[in-house]
């Protein structure tokens, strides 16, 4: 039923943006012909906005992995650098709220723990909406910000770096079995805002998968019996990525870029002094608005990776304002 409903949506997409093209055809072709010069222009408007839902459409179409619709975590880590970095991380984290928000995707925040004075050292977000992972999962590596430091009184320029995990929900669909003798699970106090219960018992589960190596937590509820069944969820999610990665020719250079959040490994750079500018490192995409990018402007970035990892980097890419 869930595959039938997305090829109804996607077919009846199809459908409308062809009609809507015929009926603008048809008003620009009346209003030559009455020299009605508004009507024109507002068709043409109209086509141009025609052309632009068909591109993104025709990204998605890019989005044929097997786990690409599936609901997505999302997980932040702020890098070397203290109260800059953390600051950084909450930066990031809130904009990518933002662009689930844009998207019209749910998010929880999982996972939190904040930085001593700002911002945050990691936190982990689920975010639910069809195809949330497929879009999300070019995010993934280290990102660098270049600004004037509010935090440096003497207003030097700063870089700080923090880095990105993206890896897919695991549904019912896709059977993962891990046993309760091949993990280590820790219970402690969730820090942050919650209230005084949350505060003062062991409801916060973090569960270690022995032979991999991969962590796993959750604070989100005051119940650590559900803590403890979304870090399960989060932990076959995990162990599922590093097996869809493995599969991956590029696995090792992408694994590469998430062990060191420093210089030569990020993904994308955020200059806001002495110049604007957004530039994603591996297609060369920039854009000249980041204000707009930190309130969730993802998309270009988003489809021009999603382009550039299924063509091998040949696809074409051009700047955005």
């Amino acid at each position: 039923m869930r595959e039938r409903q997305f090829l109804d949506t996607a077919i009846g997409a199809v459908n409308r943006l062809n009609q809507s093209l015929q009926d603008n055809i048809e008003l620009i072709a009346m209003g030559e012909e009455e020299k009605d010069a508004e009507i024109v222009k507002e068709a043409e408007a109209a086509i141009r906005e025609i052309k632009s839902e068909a591109d993104k459409r025709q990204i998605e179409t890019l989005l044929s992995g097997e786990a690409d619709s599936n609901d997505t975590y999302v997980e932040v880590h702020s890098g070397a650098g203290g109260t800059e970095s953390q600051d950084w991380a909450a930066m990031l984290q809130r904009m990518y709220m933002r662009w689930a928000e844009r998207a019209k995707f749910k998010v929880e925040v999982l996972e939190e723990h904040s930085g001593e004075e700002a911002g945050i050292k990691s936190a982990t977000l689920l975010i639910k909406g069809h195809n949330a992972y497929g879009w999300m999962k070019t995010e993934s590596g280290v990102h660098r910000l270049v600004r004037i430091s509010p935090y440096d009184s003497q207003a030097r320029r700063h870089t700080s770096f923090a880095s990105v995990w993206v890896y897919p929900v695991v549904d019912d669909s896709i059977d993962i079995d891990v046993n309760e003798s091949d993990v280590r699970i820790d219970t402690y106090r969730a820090s942050g805002a919650g209230g005084q219960h949350v505060n003062t018992t062991d409801s916060a589960v973090r569960i270690t998968h022995l032979e991999t190596g991969i962590v796993v937590q959750c604070q989100a509820e005051r119940s650590q019996h559900k803590n403890r069944a979304t870090a399960w969820n989060m932990l076959r999610a995990r162990l599922y990525e590093a097996e869809l990665e493995r599969r991956e020719n590029a696995a090792n250079a992408e694994a590469a870029s998430k062990t060191d959040i420093g210089w030569g490994h990020q993904i994308r750079s955020y200059v806001l002094q002495p110049y604007q500018m957004v530039k994603d490192l591996r297609t060369g995409i920039e854009s000249t608005s980041p204000q707009d990018v930190l309130d969730g402007g993802l998309d270009p970035f988003m489809e021009g990776a999603l382009a550039h990892r299924v063509h091998g980097g040949d696809a074409a890419v051009d700047d955005i304002d």
